[in-house]
């Protein structure tokens, strides 16, 4: 998919445009003066707002989650950091933008895994895995099933037993086609032989709306996705090899027999491909102490938010054994469902 969001400013006023020119240039060359003064040392810190690029709409579980960090790591980075959604393409428009920026440490995003390596070996975008230079993991979060709270299935066995009595009746709502939460949908839908209709939508706030409208029959999310209307959904199992604290009383799959390994999404914080090393390791150590502030744990306790700092090194294995699980599991999947 080859998409780009260009945004173009224009002027009524040649003297407006002038003079906003000539602001710019002089703001440009402070920055640019100041970046030098602390790359003479090794060292670099931001001068200016970063901007950190969501690739998925306001109000979504990855918002969410940015938000609340970027709330305690502005602090921490001495400037302020803003968020700019830019959903579509299963998050190919804003992963295609954050890969065509200037690695210049003032733009920076979230990548959602394994739904950023998924699209590459799909070709949804024009990015690949070296355009993007790892600075740290934010989350990691437990993928669980979930229908509607007033839905007929109360548990996971009378839905797989439903579906396999009505091949292709059910429907699920995922995030995107062949994105983290429809993945999640194959491997329960593999693991426990049945067929269903998947429909795919903008995004995980689109796709839970869906299931609460009963516009569908199931979906997989992760568990900070609906941290804001748990009373509207009920979970029915959880791809984890053991049950989790925050809901003892719901199976995990392995237990019923399907899918026993763990899966869910991480959600990564990267950099364009280029980006110096200085810069990465300055993001690398703001995010760090950001994510140990005990004011940012209860506020990310509060909004569901699994925190699970890893840095710049351990993100990148992380990366790419994500990118071969979209290689191998993932390719292996029926995806004729």
């Amino acid at each position: 998919m080859k998409k780009l969001l260009l945004l173009a400013l224009t002027s009524a006023m040649v003297m407006t445009m002038a003079s906003c020119t000539k602001g710019e240039s002089a703001t440009s060359e402070t920055k640019d003066s100041a970046q030098a003064s602390v790359a003479a040392n090794g060292e670099w810190a931001p001068t200016d707002t970063v901007r950190m690029i969501v690739s998925y709409k306001a109000g979504s579980g990855t918002d969410t989650t940015a938000r609340v960090l970027s709330e305690y790591a502005m602090e921490n980075i001495g400037q302020t950091v803003v968020i700019d959604n830019l959903e579509g393409g299963s998050g190919s428009i804003g992963w295609t933008a954050l890969a065509q920026a200037d690695p210049d440490g003032y733009t920076l995003g979230f990548a959602n895994l394994p739904t950023i390596c998924s699209n590459i070996v799909n070709e949804l975008g024009d990015y690949t895995m070296d355009d993007f230079v790892p600075i740290c993991n934010h989350v990691s979060e437990t993928a669980v099933v979930l229908v509607a709270a007033d839905s007929e299935f109360n548990t996971l066995q009378d839905l797989v037993a439903y579906a396999q009595a009505n091949p292709g009746k059910l429907k699920a709502s995922t995030n995107g086609t062949k994105s983290s939460n429809h993945i999640g949908a194959q491997l329960l839908s593999s693991s426990a032989n049945f067929k269903y209709k998947f429909i795919p939508y903008g995004g995980t706030a689109d796709q839970l709306l869906a299931l609460r409208q009963h516009e569908v029959d199931f979906s997989v999310a992760k568990i900070a996705d609906f941290a804001s209307f748990k009373s509207e959904v009920k979970i029915l199992g959880i791809f984890n090899p053991e049950r989790i604290a925050e809901y003892p009383e719901v199976p995990t799959l392995g237990e019923l027999g399907y899918y026993d390994q763990w899966y869910g999404s991480a959600r990564c914080i990267v950099a364009p491909k280029g980006t110096p090393a200085n810069i990465v390791k300055f993001y690398e150590n703001a995010f760090k102490n950001a994510m140990e502030d005990p004011q940012y744990l209860a506020a990310a306790e509060k909004a569901s938010v699994t925190t699970n700092y890893l840095d710049a090194a351990d993100t990148e294995a992380l990366l790419k054994s994500q990118y071969t699980f979209c290689t191998d599991t993932v390719a292996s999947l029926d995806w004729d469902d």
